[in-house]
């Protein structure tokens, strides 16, 4: 309705200013009949009105093909100045914020990648089970040191993608606080429920981090302080020196100020019965495992030293309960230092009672002797890789890695492990960032306590796209 009214109130003065201007123009044209020699001072200030009420006119019809303005809001200051221009380019994805009920500010971010694994594997002493997790990655103490082999075996599979999600909240003091969520799909189908291998292929998600971060505190399932993931070997494996890496996620208070953290993480206790047999998960501590980690870093590398203090405990009720614990500790040295242009050497070495900080527990952290009394089982682990950088596009590594532990055979029997190595060596090329294809080979033997070993070697071919 308001638009028409200004078209109209338009029109009108436009005709009006119309038939003024003709009107002039009869006047003046008259005039210089009569008087073609003389221009009076009326006559010039008649032609003076004329090209006024021509450029009032010229203004009237340009408002009228101009679109009409949004009125003002109420209230609204008054401006001067001409609206800016619409900026060009798509519409947005969405016009609220994505987390509506987060603190102003927060940004929202979405991360991980898709993973595609093809693995030959050939165990000479026996065959690992079928849907156990060796099939998918190296798991050490799953080499087989007895019984028959099928030979080489091939599996495909998709389960290291993994789905990153989490939230950054900015504060005024230049403090942030960060949500973390992240799952992959190593999660193996329990008793056919989530379909099998010969129509879907289904797994359900595995949570491997959930957390809440400052710069300086972190609460939540993280990855254990006593680890260094920074100085993993690039490999096709989902762990890769898996001998003689420290491999945990568990829930965690962390306090780092600096290149120093102090954490109280999760505690459990896994433990080989007397003699031998099924091993026991202990959930009996009264205390968190205490870590201390320090790192130096500088442009030649990094290097990082860690301790851990736990309290292994055995508590059962009944007839024949157990209330047995013991103190035991550990330490780890780790760093990546750089050689030549781009490439690197990563190491770690770790010593004490490791147990299932190692290696996927390859051994226990304890044993039950014949006083039905703990004792720890200490050892020594670690793995050295080098990795070499070919081309832009092109770059391999080469790692060994080792373990063995001290066992006490009158109270572990014979058939515990004792000790595990294997050689890795792997490629890949990247024709567009983010995308990478590789293959990698390895050799790998287990040994238990009675000296009964066996061998694996592996031919892994993968395709990631990071996003």
């Amino acid at each position: 309705m308001l638009a028409h009214h200004s078209s109209s109130a338009l029109l009108r003065r436009f005709v009006s200013a119309t038939l003024a201007i003709t009107a002039l123009g009869v006047s003046t044209n008259a005039l210089a009949q009569a008087a073609p020699t003389a221009q009076t001072a009326r006559e010039a200030a008649l032609e003076a009105r004329v090209a006024e009420l021509e450029k009032q006119v010229q203004a009237l019809l340009s408002a009228q093909k101009a679109p009409a303005a949004a009125p003002a809001a109420a209230g609204a200051a008054p401006t001067t100045a001409a609206a800016a221009p619409a900026a060009k380019g798509p519409p947005p994805v969405q016009s609220s914020s994505i987390v509506p009920n987060a603190v102003a500010g927060t940004t929202f971010y979405f991360t991980g990648y898709a993973k595609a694994d093809a693995l030959w594997t050939n165990t000479p002493s026996g065959t690992i089970a079928e849907n156990a997790t060796g099939r998918d990655y190296y798991v050490p103490g799953q080499t087989p040191v007895s019984g028959d082999s099928i030979g080489t075996f091939f599996n495909f599979q998709v389960k290291q993608t993994r789905l990153i999600a989490g939230t950054e909240t900015p504060f005024g003091d230049g403090d942030k606080l960060k949500t973390h969520v992240e799952v992959d799909f190593f999660q193996n189908n329990l008793n056919g429920t989530l379909g099998n291998q010969n129509v879907s292929n289904t797994y359900a998600p595995e949570l491997r981090q959930a957390f809440i971060q400052t710069n300086h505190w972190l609460v939540g399932q993280a990855w254990s302080s006593f680890m260094n993931w920074q100085v993993l070997p690039e490999t096709a494996d989902f762990i890769g020196g898996t001998d003689g890496t420290i491999f945990i996620r568990q829930p965690q208070v962390r306090y780092t100020y600096g290149g120093f953290s102090i954490a109280a993480e999760n505690p459990q206790t896994t433990i080989t019965p007397y003699k031998g047999g099924t091993s026991i998960s202990s959930d009996s501590s009264q205390w968190p495992d205490f870590i201390a980690r320090y790192t130096l870093s500088g442009k030649w590398g990094t290097a990082t030293l860690a301790g851990l203090v736990r309290d292994l405990r055995y508590k059962t009720a009944g007839a024949n309960a157990y209330d047995t614990s013991t103190w035991t500790a550990a330490a780890a040295l780790s760093g990546k230092i750089n050689v030549f242009a781009k490439d690197d050497i990563r190491w770690t070495f770790e010593g004490g009672n490791l147990g299932r900080y190692v290696a996927l527990n390859f051994t226990n952290d304890a044993v039950i002797d014949e006083n039905r009394h703990l004792q720890s089982i200490d050892g020594f682990a670690g793995y050295v890789a080098y990795r070499h950088v070919w081309t832009d596009k092109i770059r391999s590594s080469l790692f060994y890695a080792f373990e063995t532990y001290n066992n006490d055979e009158k109270w572990t029997g014979t058939a515990v492990n004792k000790k595990s190595e294997s050689w890795t060596f792997n490629t890949f090329y990247s024709p567009i960032p983010k995308l990478d294809i590789g293959a990698e080979y390895r050799w790998a033997k287990r040994e238990i306590e009675s000296g009964d070993d066996g061998s694996l070697t592996r031919l892994q071919l993968t395709s990631k796209y990071s996003f």
